[in-house]
């Protein structure tokens, strides 16, 4: 009797020690998953830290970490030209930064726009056009750099601490933008194989 009740007590201790070794094992692939997508980026920390929300929803699907890459990167680009609108009716910054500034604000809208159109290209993939597809958003990926480029150039050389935040941050989009192009170079390598997932 005594036997059967210390078995009957047990059981839910194994279970519930067997579910959270379940939840290890799930957050550790998950985290496999993530760093395995960021071996092809240039800045892999950055990339880790940015991505790992998608760790398990994108499993190993090279297309579904391509969205997440362009996803993230249009969020940092929203934060970022939100700074530069509110930096440019309410900063300190005057004469040619000014001038800089406007440019920066319009190089990042550019630069959203661009990021919009490869997320949608990537939402609707084809096997069919699945190769000029993949060109088209690298071509538009590659065009949204260029735009952070030319806001980083703008400053260069300044050394004013209102700057140094500013081109800080638009340095960390900078980054978030060539890990999500090396994601869609990744893709594109990959091929029509990597179609199989929705």
């Amino acid at each position: 009797m005594i036997s059967i009740s210390c078995h009957a007590l047990l059981l839910p201790f194994i279970f519930l020690s067997l579910l959270a070794n379940t939840d290890q094992m799930v957050v550790a692939k998950g985290k496999d998953n993530v760093r395995d997508a960021c071996r092809v980026t240039r800045y892999q920390k950055l990339c880790v830290r940015s991505l790992a929300p998608f760790s398990n929803s994108a499993g190993r699907s090279p297309s579904k970490w391509a969205r997440a890459g362009v996803s993230v990167t249009i969020g940092e680009i929203k934060n970022v030209e939100a700074y530069l609108a509110k930096l440019k009716r309410h900063g300190r910054i005057r004469g040619r930064e000014r001038v800089a500034l406007s440019d920066c604000v319009e190089s990042f809208s550019d630069a959203l726009y661009e990021l919009h159109k490869s997320l949608g290209v990537l939402r609707r993939l084809s096997r069919s056009t699945f190769g000029t597809q993949t060109g088209d958003i690298k071509t538009w990926i590659s065009a949204a750099l260029i735009n952070e480029d030319t806001c980083l150039h703008g400053f260069q050389g300044k050394k004013e601490r209102e700057i140094k935040l500013l081109l800080n941050r638009v340095l960390k989009v900078y980054y978030v933008t060539s890990n999500a192009l090396a994601l869609v170079n990744k893709l594109a390598t990959t091929g029509i194989g990597s179609m199989s997932d929705p």
